[in-house]
């Protein structure tokens, strides 16, 4: 859960407030769904999460798999 509260974090750098507005959500929208961004807002984001869900919830557990990889990665290239 954590993981996924943090991709979400970082991925609305810069409109936290209204996350349907992130160029990069549209971005990830746009080449998911195959909508142009700039006809995605709110309501579009919130049909395309909530018909696929399951598909969304994994890809939030697979970036914290990959965060998880990421970061003992670092740590093993400091240590040796």
């Amino acid at each position: 859960m954590l993981g996924a509260l943090r991709f979400i974090w970082n991925a609305t750098r810069g409109a936290r407030l209204r996350p349907w507005q992130s160029p990069y959500i549209k971005w990830r929208m746009e080449t998911y769904s195959g909508l142009k961004a700039e006809t995605i807002g709110l309501r579009e984001i919130w049909q395309i999460a909530w018909r696929d869900r399951r598909q969304f919830l994994r890809f939030l557990a697979w970036t914290g798999t990959m965060r998880g990889y990421a970061s003992s990665s670092t740590r093993q290239q400091e240590m040796g």
